[in-house]
């Protein structure tokens, strides 16, 4: 008998509102936890394929920190211990930081609306002077109020999602300013950089030695169909969005989930999109069928791009991953120099 499908409500709310904290994410704010601390400078380059879930991961680095928090915020209520924002994508030759940060005040709710000038100080009379006919919103007056912000309200990190949109169409002498801007965040108000992004991050860690040494990669990797606590994994996934459902397809995804894996390439961001094109399918029909599943899968040109893709990253990435320490050999004993 086909489950009744009267009950179901927009389908697709409910399954973008879905939030799984499943266990690749928990490594990955471990890790983060650990390289976050006061006086730390180095920004950290969390990195995986498309459809990974990377954004989910960002969401729950800021919601992570702000509930370890919850006793200092309530002590200071303007006290903001992470901000998530995306990396804007404007459709400009440049990147648009003006609207960055503008996106940064408006998660910290400061200054925003209030007139924002840059001032100077006059080299002869040592005054402070407005520079004339120059607009309220400047960038550099944006910039100095995200600094001020953040430091006031003693943000720790700042997440930036969508963090390849820095980085795209810029040279390397020009990509090199932009990161110097995203370290002087750090330098002014002690707010340590996360950037969140694809594989096209990468580049970042070879662009220079002095950026290298300032960087930590983290991988946030998909689940693999070579590792059985990864299978497992997956399927915890599969049934966190059957019960999320259950009049639509409780017990009715589990038995997929080989095939589910093979085409989703392991990326929870994949296989929640897949599973919220079902449910509209399936809804749209009035029934459920294991023919309406495979109507939502990736196409074969869809997976093969994705998967080339994602092995080059994954190839990519590895040098960046692997450390060696020296075995210090014992010192022979030399005869001569006893005696």
């Amino acid at each position: 008998m086909q489950p009744t499908l009267s009950k179901i409500s927009n389908p697709a709310i409910q399954l973008q509102q879905l939030r799984i904290k499943h266990s690749r994410i928990d490594e990955v704010l471990t890790e983060v936890d650990t390289l976050i601390y006061p006086g730390n400078q180095d920004s950290i380059l969390v990195i995986g394929p498309t459809g990974v879930g990377k954004t989910m991961l960002a969401k729950h680095m800021r919601d992570s920190a702000i509930q370890a928090a919850a006793n200092e915020m309530q002590a200071d209520a303007g006290h903001i211990p992470a901000v998530y924002v995306e990396a804007p994508a404007s459709g400009e030759k440049e990147f648009p930081w003006r609207l960055f940060f503008q996106r940064i005040l408006a998660q910290l709710e400061g200054d925003v609306n209030l007139p924002k000038v840059h001032y100077g100080i006059d080299a002869v009379s040592g005054r402070l002077v407005k520079p004339r006919g120059q607009p309220i919103n400047s960038l550099a007056a944006l910039r100095t109020s995200v600094e001020r912000a953040l430091k006031e309200r003693g943000t720790r990190f700042l997440v930036i999602d969508e963090a390849a949109h820095i980085i795209r169409q810029s040279s390397n002498q020009r990509l090199c300013v932009q990161l110097d801007t995203l370290k002087s965040l750090t330098n002014a108000c002690g707010t340590q950089i996360v950037l969140v992004g694809s594989y096209d991050l990468y580049p970042l860690v070879s662009l220079s030695a002095q950026l290298a040494r300032r960087l930590h990669v983290l991988h946030f990797e998909r689940y693999r169909k070579d590792s059985d606590a990864d299978i497992r994994a997956f399927k915890a996934c599969i049934r966190s969005f059957e019960r999320t459902l259950p009049d639509l397809w409780e017990g009715k995804l589990l038995p997929h989930a080989d095939a589910l894996q093979e085409n989703t390439l392991g990326c929870i961001g994949t296989l929640s999109s897949v599973l919220t094109r079902a449910a509209v399918l399936a809804q749209q029909a009035g029934k459920w069928s294991d023919d309406i599943l495979r109507r939502a899968l990736l196409t074969e040109a869809q997976h093969k791009q994705i998967l080339s893709e994602t092995l080059d990253g994954e190839m990519a990435i590895n040098p960046s991953l692997t450390r060696t320490f020296a075995e210090v050999k014992p010192k022979q004993f030399d005869k001569r120099s006893a005696a």
